[in-house]
């Protein structure tokens, strides 16, 4: 089977990974355009145009596919089938009607829940207890193709976003191929997805740092891990930015936002119950465990996170 392959995260590296590995031939990869990062912003490329290069496959990076010289490289590459893994593009119908076999897309939800830009992140911080991947063939719309195959996983309560992307990234790779081999035998059925159930998941911001102490220590705890690593929850103490990783909720009954220490950990009042704040870093600073940090900036009774 000929494949296009379209991605641009880490998320989709495995599933590349995979096609090269089961043997397909995967004749052109497409990625998102080298983008500056750093204070130098030196152009960086995606992690999928790296393992492309490294495996020397052809890479296209185009601005848009509106330009009819890129439909027409599309068609000259002749693809059975395109996969779409976590690209950052919405594909028009020139695209979707090229490969015989359709466009095929692995999501990082169990659809019709989390369509959208950000689907593993939105399960951590609704506190799902399931997760889970989908291949679809892709459709005009936002993730509203029919369903080929869903794989599902339960969701630890203190894992983060981040530890469930590097989770889901694999079972897609897997689920990606299974739904090739079964649309090459002829034996898989897509299945059309109850809109009535759907949900968005729309990309982070960062202004969702900032946490609102009012609110349950269950529904904070999930939004730690939830924006974990990026854009990461934020707490101010002292006129001093404090990043928060990896709580625990505790029991217990106090002021919001008020700040306590217990057996030399750091322990926040939420607006129900407690938060056991275990791991913080200071802007500058390396990450340390709150015992650490406490160590160097003890409480002040009665103090607050501002």
């Amino acid at each position: 089977m000929r494949v296009i392959f379209m991605g641009t995260p880490d998320f989709a590296v495995p599933s590349l990974s995979k096609l090269v590995e089961h043997g397909y031939d995967v004749c052109a990869v497409f990625t998102q355009a080298d983008k500056p990062q750093g204070r130098g912003h030196k152009l960086q490329v995606s992690p999928v145009k790296a393992f492309a290069l490294e495996k020397k496959i052809p890479v296209f990076q185009p601005g848009s596919f509106r330009d009819e010289q890129i439909l027409d490289t599309i068609r000259a590459l002749a693809p059975d089938v395109i996969v779409v893994a976590a690209y950052g593009k919405i594909l028009p119908e020139e695209v979707l009607t090229i490969p015989p076999y359709g466009c095929v897309n692995v999501h990082g939800s169990l659809l019709p829940k989390y369509r959208g830009a950000a689907p593993i992140q939105w399960t951590i911080l609704n506190g799902e207890p399931i997760a889970g991947v989908t291949t679809m063939r892709m459709a005009k719309g936002l993730d509203t193709g029919d369903i080929f195959l869903t794989a599902q996983t339960p969701v630890d309560p203190e894992e983060t976003a981040g530890e469930l992307f590097d989770r889901l990234k694999l079972l897609g790779a897997d689920l990606l191929i299974e739904t090739l081999r079964g649309l090459e035998m002829g034996t898989l059925t897509a299945t059309p997805q109850n809109d009535a159930l759907a949900t968005h998941a729309p990309m982070l911001k960062k202004e969702m740092s900032h946490l609102d102490w009012s609110l349950p220590a269950k529904t904070l705890h999930d939004r730690i891990r939830g924006l974990d690593p990026w854009p990461c929850a934020v707490a101010y103490r002292q006129g001093n930015r404090l990043r928060l990783f990896d709580s625990r909720v505790l029991a217990g009954t106090g002021d919001p936002g008020l700040l306590e220490e217990r057996n030399g950990e750091l322990v926040v009042y939420c607006g129900d119950g407690a938060l056991q704040l275990c791991q913080v870093q200071l802007d500058g600073g390396r990450r340390m465990t709150a015992k650490e940090y406490l160590r160097g900036h003890p409480l002040v009774d009665g103090e607050h996170f501002t």
